[in-house]
């Protein structure tokens, strides 16, 4: 193969220097806005703080109300407990799910199946005014219940199709040659197609972790209690009809971003040593 120029060499490398520079600045100017103590949006284009101060994480993080109680570490444990469970309910309704259209024939599954997609069409604030009147009436408004029922019912529908989708590429011979050494059904999808499948089940825990999260507009509409607040909630409220506090707003959304974050890197290792792995070994 013909080794590329130098100057060829050098104008790619500028070139991806560049790229680097304009994803990043972004990002550099909301932390020069939460190391920043004073609330206002600074006109200058330099994204290095001339001022470094830890003042706005600390009055996002340690946030009491009248009663004394830490609000901050409610409204994260409340995120973590609904986008949790989210996760653990999306994961084992859809494995499943996608188990059995991949696998069996019944009737309804293709309409099934396309059914599914529907729901997939229409955005969840649609559904607002319906879903508050049925949490209203089961009592589960302000309810980390209630929305991790409404958080879970949005995201099996896109779960099933994705490990549905990877379920069809994991050869039948596997399972077959389990079933000629005795193995029932139930032990066939425990221990081979589950294992087998982790890359897609990483990505689909990934995507209703991150979904329930991030969601603001349901959570908006069906929580007004403080207490039972999740965190993009609480972002939004550091925004007013007439002021902004920019510096406790962009703390916030670091402080939100990092449990995402840490995630995706805990389980990169997985996702990664999933997709390398062959599904029939030689």
């Amino acid at each position: 193969m013909k080794k590329p120029s130098t100057f060829k060499y050098i104008m790619v490398n500028i070139a991806l220097v560049l790229a680097v520079i304009i994803t990043l600045y972004p990002v550099l100017w909301v932390f020069k806005m939460a190391l920043t103590p004073a609330q206002g949006f600074s006109l200058s284009l330099n994204p290095i703080p001339d001022t470094v101060s830890l003042v706005n994480f600390t009055d996002v993080i340690f946030n009491y109300d009248l009663q004394g109680r830490w609000l901050f570490g409610r409204q994260l444990l409340n995120s973590v407990i609904i986008s949790g469970a989210t996760t653990l309910l999306g994961i084992a309704f859809a494995t499943t799910a996608a188990y059995a259209f991949s696998r069996f024939e019944f009737p309804g599954k293709h309409g099934g199946m396309s059914m599914l997609l529907i729901t997939q069409m229409f955005p969840g604030v649609v559904m607002a005014i319906p879903l508050y009147i049925l949490l209203d009436t089961l009592g589960l408004i302000n309810s980390l219940m209630g929305m991790v029922l409404i958080y879970s019912t949005t995201a099996v529908p896109f779960c099933v199709w994705m490990l549905k989708g990877y379920f069809d590429t994991i050869p039948r011979e596997i399972e077959e040659a389990a079933i000629m050494d005795g193995a029932s059904q139930w032990l066939i999808f425990y221990k081979i197609m589950l294992p087998l499948a982790r890359p897609a089940i990483v990505v689909t825990a990934l995507f209703s972790f991150m979904t329930a999260w991030n969601e603001f507009i349901l959570a908006a509409t069906f929580l007004s209690d403080e207490t039972s607040l999740t965190l993009p909630v609480v972002l939004q409220r550091y925004v007013g009809d007439y002021s902004t506090e920019w510096g406790h707003f962009a703390a916030g959304a670091i402080i939100v971003s990092v449990p995402v974050m840490a995630l995706f890197f805990a389980l990169q290792k997985h996702l990664i040593g999933g997709l390398t792995a062959g599904g029939v070994k030689g």
